[in-house]
């Protein structure tokens, strides 16, 4: 955005790092997405708002934070921007909220699965269903993207946490070898949010957002070929997987501190669902090309091994 004629205003905490932000131009409002006054003083004379904030983990040790921040939040941010009759909207969604609908693969059309496999998940779809009703019935100018496996350099979320934990040796087994995940590169989530917000007349419409399908196996073995760091040999069984790991949740959630390498429960049944979406609307309608995932693997790596 900041490489476009575009003026950046961004609400930051005062606990936030704010350099990259600094360096990219931004103007810098002080307040928080829980704040409801400074919403309204941050968006005040803007042309568009663009809506990132949520709980993005699949493990808290208190459950409340998914659905104050991924609904209560997004209420907020929402009601506030009809207030401030900004021309539009954009809701970054994640495509988890589809879970795993009777398309396969899925698209923006498809009637959602019966099933969210997280909090995270079902807390995004119901802070999503928050917007659309605004949509419906107040006439919120909203705009929604849905990216599948997110990838890049620094990532500090579970697909940056996998990476890592395979190339530092931390995982001792594999398994969910011959699940499959439609994976993209971050700068690509980045290149739809501007082009559907610069888009016009493309108020009402969802936008998923990848493209490149590989099984875990596939995934695990590309990421071992980057960094010239061989793959575990034993496999798990994947019920025995589904059953350690509940049982180590378990211990994390009475323990109030995080599971072992960061797996939980949750991440494990999105993991054995898969996520497998048809992401060419983005490509049809808003002229995206989706960058090979072999490119952010090697970018990826390449920072974790920094």
């Amino acid at each position: 955005m900041a490489q476009t004629e575009h003026a950046l205003h961004c609400l930051v905490r005062e606990t936030s790092n704010t350099q990259h932000l600094e360096e990219a131009g931004a103007t810098l409002i002080i307040g928080d997405v829980t704040n409801r006054g400074s919403l309204l003083e941050g968006m005040k004379g803007c042309d568009w708002v663009i809506n990132l904030a949520n709980i993005y983990t699949f493990w808290e040790p208190d459950k409340k934070i998914y659905m104050y921040v991924n609904v209560e939040v997004t209420r907020n941010v929402m009601e506030c921007a009809l207030e401030t009759g900004v021309s539009k909207v954009l809701h970054v969604s994640t495509a988890l909220v589809y879970g795993k609908p009777a398309d396969c693969p899925f698209t923006e059309e498809s009637p959602v699965g019966p099933i969210r496999f997280s909090e995270y998940a079902r807390t995004k779809y119901e802070g999503e269903l928050v917007a659309w009703d605004l949509y419906e019935r107040q006439g919120l100018p909203l705009v929604v993207i849905y990216p599948g496996s997110v990838l890049g350099p620094g990532d500090p979320k579970a697909t940056g946490q996998h990476i890592k934990n395979l190339i530092r040796r931390r995982v001792r087994a594999r398994a969910f070898e011959n699940v499959v995940t439609t994976y993209v590169h971050v700068r690509d989530v980045a290149e739809v949010i501007v082009k559907a917000l610069e888009k016009q007349s493309n108020i009402g419409e969802r936008y998923l957002v990848g493209k490149y399908q590989f099984s875990f196996r596939e995934y695990d073995e590309m990421i071992s070929q980057i960094s010239e760091v061989p793959l575990p040999s034993m496999r798990l069984p994947d019920a025995v997987a589904i059953v350690g790991t509940a049982l180590l949740t378990r211990l994390a959630d009475l323990m109030k501190r995080p599971p072992p390498w960061g797996i939980s429960i949750d991440g494990l049944k999105t993991v054995r669902a898969g996520l497998l979406f048809d992401g060419s609307k983005a490509e049809r309608e808003l002229g995206v090309t989706y960058t090979p995932i072999q490119i952010a693997l090697e970018e990826a790596i390449a920072s974790f091994k920094e």
